[in-house]
């Protein structure tokens, strides 16, 4: 190859890669500025990860569904599929959403304007026999990362009082965090980029 090609092959894939994670940064900032907002109330885990800095693992009533909620169980099933799970949200009277009801695939029906819908991804193995059971979706905001040395402090908080977590959902049910909430106070912010 000589070597004019190879700039050019160079200049294309670097384009390419740009072009790339371009699209991934404008999807998130799309959701963030449109997406319907909700809030929920956030549980602590213990912060710290080496290569990104403090964060706090967040858990949340939608991270537990129970099986009772889940519209769609097809009679006789045992166990769940690696399969995504949607689930209905609705404002409750302490102002954080709450689970209503929940289908594997595809919801039969729009949310109203006063709900919402958040997709996850349940791991396949989760027993459904009982009603009983409850089920742990992962939503993809399980963390949220702040600046150096304010973990700890916002974790203690966190056992001493309500904090929350404000979405962005879009249309589809895809979430991004929004903003950490110590009440009504807006604690931290993400950027759009």
């Amino acid at each position: 190859m000589s070597g004019k090609r190879l700039i050019i092959a160079a200049l294309v894939l670097a384009l390419v890669q740009i072009g790339f994670l371009s699209w991934i940064i404008a999807g998130r900032a799309v959701i963030l500025r449109n997406g319907k907002e909700v809030v929920l109330k956030i549980e602590p885990v213990d912060p710290r990860d080496l290569l990104r800095g403090d964060y706090i693992s967040l858990g949340y009533d939608i991270s537990r569904i129970p099986a009772k909620l889940i519209a769609n169980i097809p009679p006789g099933k045992l166990s769940s599929d690696d399969t995504s799970i949607v689930v209905r949200l609705k404002k409750g009277a302490d102002a954080y959403w709450l689970p209503t009801a929940a289908w594997f695939g595809q919801v039969p029906t729009p949310a109203a304007p006063d709900e919402a819908d958040i997709v996850g991804h349940v791991a396949e193995g989760w027993d459904l026999r009982s009603p009983d059971t409850t089920i742990a979706p992962d939503y993809g905001i399980e963390r949220f990362y702040l600046p150096e040395g304010e973990g700890m402090a916002i974790q203690s908080d966190m056992r001493a009082r309500p904090f929350g977590i404000k979405l962005a959902l879009s249309a589809n049910g895809t979430a991004q965090i929004k903003a950490l909430m110590d009440g009504d106070k807006t604690l931290f912010e993400e950027p759009l980029y």
